[in-house]
């Protein structure tokens, strides 16, 4: 028999009204994005110059690039380190007693706040006196990125059934030979996934950027940022809905990607 839904009074609308004050923001956002005033709440018609405007400031071209340097340097080198990170803690001929300290170890990050983060990153590079300028930036982003890359990777691991590996090595593969052609392909969507979400939490990133940057090394949020401070225009509304547009594609990506099944 199959169980009765349970519906009470008012959730609905609740639910809703939560949704609306969440997203009705964004939305205002965007369309006065489009707005041909210099005001950003009066509207005056629909134009698309504030993107062009946005597109050709030689500023914000210099930071977004140092956004890509620091994105895909985090992306390739936390990717890098969560892999075999994944790979060690998801063995199943070798359990070790603390493994789920370590576990919750590596997840740390994200339940750290932030700021603690930023902080701490930049005592640590006082104390033994780093200075990469924008080097700085990518070694505080590799830290915080490596949870995002290794929570898809232990997610996939769990859905792979040992017998592929079991079934590779009954055929005399060696263990390079297994990982090389069962455990990188069946982990690729996880790969990407991680990837994925590894890159759009680096490119968005402000508080650690903002922390650890010696001058000069501006980055796409912190640029933004000084820009607010300056007061709000519609410039910043588009740069804001172009942002927009890449986090959710590339989190809407990670999601479908890890979603594939495992054959």
């Amino acid at each position: 028999m199959a169980a009765a839904s349970l519906k009470i009074p008012g959730f609905g609308g609740t639910a809703w009204a939560g949704l609306a004050f969440l997203y009705a923001p964004i939305v205002i956002l965007i369309v006065f994005s489009f707005n041909s005033s210099k005001l950003i709440t009066v509207w005056e018609g629909f134009s698309t110059d504030w993107y062009r405007a946005a597109l050709d400031n030689d500023d914000l071209q210099r930071a977004a690039i140092n956004s890509l340097i620091v994105g895909c340097g985090a992306t390739f080198f936390s990717t890098l380190i969560a892999l075999p990170t994944a790979l060690a803690m998801h063995s199943r001929r070798k359990k070790f007693r603390s493994q789920q300290a370590v576990h919750s170890l590596i997840m740390l990050p994200l339940l750290i706040p932030e700021v603690v983060i930023a902080i701490a990153s930049l005592s640590f590079f006082t104390a033994i006196g780093l200075s990469l300028d924008i080097g700085n930036i990518l070694i505080a982003h590799i830290v915080f990125c490596i949870p995002f890359a290794y929570s898809p990777l232990h997610a996939r691991l769990e859905t792979i059934p040992p017998s592929l590996f079991e079934a590779a090595s009954d055929l005399y593969a060696g263990p390079w030979l297994v990982f090389r052609h069962v455990t990188v392909p069946l982990l690729m969507p996880g790969i990407f996934s991680g990837a994925m979400l590894a890159f759009i939490t680096s490119f968005d990133d402000f508080i650690i950027t903002e922390m650890v940057a010696p001058p000069g090394a501006m980055t796409l949020p912190v640029y933004i940022y000084s820009m607010v401070r300056r007061g709000i225009t519609p410039e910043i509304n588009a740069i804001s809905a172009i942002l927009l547009a890449l986090s959710m594609i590339l989190v809407l990506s990670s999601y479908l990607i890890n979603q594939k099944k495992t054959s």
